[in-house]
């Protein structure tokens, strides 16, 4: 089998690829929609590609999805697949159905580094990266074998992992979801989450126009040191700063759309008349929406739910000072496949540094998991 998976090429790495191999880079647009758009992994069956171009892609390269472990579907028609690695490790992925929308909640990392307080990933520690093909490849998986789950009209990097750790293959991953050869979703339709990783967070607004959402959960400092350890790195006067450049004007001088913050209701912790009038202090001015969560209880977790009564209270004031704001509906909890559920199969690597972590870029990120998951 060739070393090269093409499931993971976009369109640039498509063309090199081709170049490489002494053909023109029109090639990638012959192969593309062979695999994104209709599936096929049968290098014989894409007929566009003459018989000796194909035996030496074949030599070089292989179109290998990961596998499909187990299916799960809950009562409110959510669906959750635990999908096998080349390693043998575990992620998890998740389908949400609402009215005209099909969501797919994808995963960026084997874990996650994070380690926030109320997230049942972040408990299970870390072990690497996804490859590109192992995030697109859980697009393609729903996608293309999954008769019973309607063609996906979003996707949110929320699952497993926090994407701008897994920079280059997450937006290589989103390159062929935006690609009109490939997916075709609309970057309104493709949304980002992060728990504020600043450096990275500069770069995507330079490169990509996806939807940003920021997993927030606090408004001072000493809280969310407690709930999103990352923040003792990037302290939210910096985050906010970050976010104020993210939706002003990018490289090619457009703007992007509001962030989207999302918000954990966690009883006595984070819920309180106070802390809701502070969040509207510091989105004054700032183009966004507010998800309030409430929050999904998973085994050995200190937090319970926030009671309705102090949801809705909070949200009233976010709304009186006319912020969007809207209460999340707990989705497939029946599964463990709600917003901070997912777990996979990790086998946690030990001695890990983000030095050294796989596909490693950013300057200035590496100590932010030396002290004790995104949406």
């Amino acid at each position: 089998m060739g070393a090269v998976n093409l499931l993971g090429l976009d369109r640039h790495g498509m063309e090199a690829l081709f170049v490489g191999m002494g053909e023109k880079p029109f090639r990638a647009t012959q192969i593309l929609p062979w695999i994104h758009r209709m599936g096929v992994l049968d290098l014989d069956a894409m007929t566009n590609i003459g018989k000796a171009l194909r035996a030496r892609l074949r030599a070089m390269a292989h179109l290998t999805p990961p596998e499909i472990l187990s299916h799960s579907v809950a009562a409110d028609g959510t669906h959750k697949w635990v999908i096998r690695l080349h390693d043998g490790q575990a992620i998890e992925t998740v389908y949400i159905p609402d009215n005209e929308r099909a969501t797919l909640c994808v995963s960026s990392q084997v874990g996650c580094p994070l380690k926030c307080a109320f997230c049942s990933t972040g408990t299970q520690g870390f072990n690497r990266n996804l490859t590109v093909e192992e995030i697109i490849g859980q697009l393609w998986l729903v996608q293309h074998t999954q008769t019973a789950v309607p063609s996906i009209s979003n996707v949110v990097l929320m699952g497993m992992g926090e994407p701008l750790l897994n920079f280059d293959n997450v937006v290589a991953a989103m390159n062929l979801m935006l690609d009109d050869l490939a997916y075709g979703l609309s970057w309104r339709h493709v949304t980002l989450s992060t728990a504020g990783v600043i450096p990275a967070l500069d770069q995507l607004r330079a490169v990509s126009p996806v939807n940003l959402a920021v997993s927030l959960h606090a408004t001072d400092d000493a809280l969310r040191d407690q709930l999103v350890p990352i923040n003792r790195k990037y302290p939210l006067d910096e985050l906010f700063a970050a976010c104020r450049r993210y939706v002003t004007m990018d490289t090619t001088g457009g703007s992007h759309r509001r962030i989207t913050f999302e918000y954990v209701m966690l009883e006595g912790v984070n819920d309180s008349p106070e802390q809701a009038r502070s969040l509207v202090r510091r989105l004054r001015g700032l183009p966004s929406k507010v998800n309030l969560i409430p929050f999904n209880p998973f085994p050995g977790s200190p937090y319970r739910r926030s009671s309705q009564q102090n949801i809705d209270r909070f949200r009233t004031i976010l709304l009186d000072a006319g912020i969007i704001t809207i209460t999340r509906k707990a989705r497939g909890e029946d599964i463990g496949a709600a917003c901070g559920q997912l777990v996979g199969q990790v086998a946690k690597r030990s001695g890990f540094s983000p030095k050294n972590r796989p596909g490693a870029r950013l300057l200035g990120d590496t100590d932010e998991h030396s002290t004790p998951n995104t949406a």
